[in-house]
C-alpha cells in the first residue's frame, strides 16, 4: 500500500481526451493546475490543450527517445517535494505510450503515484466494438515491417480472446492483410477510427470486408485507428491450428531453424515435425537432408 508523505512529491498520471475536450474530468485539470510540472510527450500539442483549460504551466518533453535521460530530473524534482504530471499526446499516459519506465523508476524510488482515470483508446474501441469484452489482450502497436508484424499475429491466432490493435493510418492496408493471412478471412473485425472526434467511425465485418473498405474508402485512411480481431470462437477446436500457413509464415521471414522453434511454440507441435514440413517448403536449402 502506498504511503502518502510530506516530504516527497506525487507523479501523477494524468489521462487526457482522445479529441472531445469535454472529456477532460474536473479532478485532472484541478492536478495540472496543482503541479510544478508537466512532463508532456509533445509539448506543442499539450500546451494547446493547457491552453484551452486556460492553465499556464511549467512543461517538460518526455517521450519514447528522452524518457530514460529524463528519469533522473523527474526523481530529484519529486525527491525536492514537487510533484509531477505525466500526459501523453491523448489517452492515459504508459498505455502504448512513453511512461512506463518512468512510473517503474518512481516506484522503485519509493515516491508515490496517482493515477487519475480518464479517456483510453483502446477501451472505448473495446465498450463500442461489439465483439466479446469479458476477457481482452492489448498488443498496442504492431511491428512495421510485414513479416515481423505476420510472426507476431500468429503468436495470437488461437487466442480466445478480443484482441485490441492499435494502428497507423500510413500501415493499416498491410497489417489487415497480414491479418487475413494469419487469422483468416472470415475472423470478424472491428476498426474504430477517430473515437470521440467529429469524424468518428466505425468499420465493422469480417477482416476481408474490411480491408476491402480500407483499399476503397479514402477517409480510412485519416486519423487515429484501433482494430478490434474476435478471438478464436469456443466451436473452433484449439487444434484447427492451419500449421503448414504458419510454417510458410514464419518460413518466409525466419531461417528454417528458428522458424521450427517458433512454429513449435505457437503450435504446441514437435520441433522436428515443423521443421521437416518448412523443409518440404525448401527442398535445395542447405539445412535440408
Amino acid at each position: 500500500m502506498n504511503q502518502q508523505t510530506n516530504r516527497h512529491g506525487v507523479l501523477y498520471l494524468v489521462a487526457t481526451p482522445l479529441g472531445n475536450l469535454d472529456d477532460m474530468v474536473p479532478r485532472a485539470v484541478k492536478v495540472l493546475q496543482s503541479v510544478a510540472l508537466v512532463a508532456a510527450e509533445d509539448t506543442r500539442r499539450t500546451g494547446l490543450l493547457l491552453d484551452q483549460l486556460g492553465i499556464n504551466q511549467q512543461m517538460l518533453s518526455v517521450h519514447d527517445h528522452n524518457e530514460r535521460d529524463r528519469i533522473p530530473l523527474l526523481l530529484d524534482k519529486l525527491g525536492a517535494g514537487q510533484s509531477i504530471a505525466l500526459v501523453s499526446d491523448a489517452g492515459t499516459p504508459a498505455i502504448s505510450d512513453p511512461g512506463y519506465r518512468i512510473v517503474a523508476e518512481v516506484v522503485a524510488a519509493g515516491f508515490d503515484i496517482s493515477v487519475i482515470p480518464g479517456p483510453c483508446a483502446a477501451v472505448v474501441a473495446l465498450a463500442g466494438g461489439g465483439l466479446p469484452t469479458d476477457r481482452f489482450t492489448f498488443i498496442g502497436f504492431p511491428p512495421a515491417r510485414s513479416g515481423q508484424r505476420r510472426q507476431l499475429f500468429s503468436q495470437y491466432a488461437h487466442c480466445r480472446e478480443t484482441l485490441v490493435i492499435y494502428e497507423s493510418v500510413h500501415r493499416i492496408d498491410e497489417s489487415l492483410a497480414d491479418a487475413v493471412q494469419v487469422f483468416g478471412a472470415d475472423r470478424r473485425a472491428v476498426v474504430a477510427r477517430e473515437l470521440t472526434k467529429l469524424h468518428e467511425s466505425w468499420y465493422r465485418g469480417s477482416l476481408t470486408e474490411l480491408l476491402s473498405m480500407a483499399r476503397e474508402d479514402a477517409n480510412f485512411h485519416r486519423g487515429e485507428l484501433v482494430i478490434l480481431i474476435e478471438g478464436q470462437r469456443a466451436d473452433e477446436p484449439a487444434d484447427s491450428l492451419d500449421l503448414e500457413k504458419l510454417c510458410r509464415v514464419l518460413a518466409d521471414e525466419l531461417p528454417p531453424g528458428r522458424a521450427a522453434s517458433a512454429a513449435a511454440r505457437i503450435s504446441g507441435k514437435r520441433r522436428k515435425d515443423c521443421f521437416e514440413l518448412i523443409m518440404a517448403f525448401n527442398p535445395e536449402h542447405p539445412e535440408a537432408d
